[in-house]
């Protein structure tokens, strides 16, 4: 079986400081804010900004927040609506070069993602509700309460992501030389 949640992170998580004992409405309350914690992030960022080091720009971690909520959405539905249950993990990167997240501005990923974000409210919401329970080829059992805290993290993570970002650009930016 492969880690995640907490097993993989720690927990809280070792990076961005998630706390894995939120309960699954308070992990709805928090993505149901994602484009107001998004905007007050980013302000006065155009999108392009990156680590030193490479990786994902500000916009393509965005573009990943947005499509993780929604395909978990996606798969929450199957479950509700056909009783489809089984999911299979994805390979981000290769989502975001097949998507073109690069090439996007970052206002459309914001809107992008703030859509994705309040479908992923309505599902989530309804699977909790019916106590929906996903197999997942490499994970196993994840209850909606699992998904809703996974996801969470992941939006929450990123966004960290994205404040470290930008503040290692803002003081790059301030730097004298």
């Amino acid at each position: 079986m492969e880690s995640w949640g907490a097993a993989l992170y720690g927990d809280p998580c070792r990076v961005c400081g998630f706390d894995w004992s939120v309960t699954p409405q308070q992990a709805l309350s928090w993505v149901s804010g994602w484009n107001q914690h998004l905007a007050a992030a980013s302000a006065g960022a155009d999108g392009t900004e990156r680590r030193l080091g490479g990786g994902w720009s500000v916009t393509e971690y965005v573009c990943h927040v947005g499509d993780n909520l929604r395909q978990w959405s996606e798969r929450l539905q199957a479950a509700l609506l056909s009783q489809q249950n089984e999911v299979v993990g994805y390979d981000p990167d290769a989502l975001a070069v097949a998507r073109g997240y690069a090439a996007l501005p970052f206002s459309v990923a914001a809107w992008s993602s703030a859509l994705a974000a309040a479908v992923w409210v309505e599902v989530v919401g309804q699977a909790l509700s019916d106590k929906v329970a996903l197999q997942h080829a490499t994970r196993g059992r994840q209850t909606a309460e699992d998904v809703a805290r996974n996801n969470c993290h992941d939006a929450y993570h990123h966004l960290w992501d994205i404040e470290q970002i930008l503040a290692q650009t803002n003081s790059q930016a301030s730097r004298v030389y």
